[in-house]
C-alpha cells in the first residue's frame, strides 16, 4: 500500500497575502487560485490550499526540509524582509539558526501567526 500526502488547507485572515509571503520566503512558485483556494505546490504534487478565515485563525506548524543551498537563499530572503526568526519552535533562542541533527533550522512567523520550519536535516537523521 502507498500513502501519499498530496494537499492540506491552510486558514488565513488574507489567504492571497499568506500565499504570496509562504512562496516568496521559500522561492516557491507563484500561486495559483483554484476554486476559493489560493495554492502553493510543493514537490511531489502536494499543495498548500489557503481558505480565507473570518475572526482569528489558530496558528498551526508548517515544517519544510530544503536543501543546504536552499536554506541560505531563505535565510537571506527572511533578513532581507526583516522576519523575526528563532532557532527553536518555543521562540526562545531569537535571531539564531539551529544545528540540530548535523544541520541547520530555523522558525518564523507567517502574517497570520503561523509557525513556519525550514530545515535541512529530518529530525532523527544526525
Amino acid at each position: 500500500m502507498t500513502v501519499t500526502f498530496n494537499h492540506t488547507i491552510v486558514y488565513a485572515t488574507d489567504k492571497h497575502r499568506s500565499a504570496e509571503f509562504l512562496a516568496r520566503i521559500f522561492g516557491l512558485p507563484k500561486p495559483q487560485t483554484m476554486w476559493s483556494f489560493v495554492t502553493v505546490a510543493l514537490e511531489n504534487g502536494v499543495t498548500l490550499d489557503f481558505l480565507g478565515a473570518e475572526g482569528k485563525v489558530s496558528p498551526q506548524h508548517y515544517a519544510f526540509l530544503v536543501s543546504e543551498k536552499e536554506f541560505d537563499q531563505i535565510f537571506l530572503r527572511i533578513t532581507a524582509e526583516h522576519v523575526e526568526y528563532w532557532a527553536d519552535p518555543s521562540r526562545t533562542r531569537a535571531h539564531q539558526i539551529n544545528h540540530n541533527d548535523g544541520g541547520r533550522g530555523i522558525y518564523f512567523r507567517d502574517p497570520d501567526g503561523h509557525l513556519l520550519e525550514a530545515i535541512t536535516r529530518p529530525y532523527g537523521s544526525g
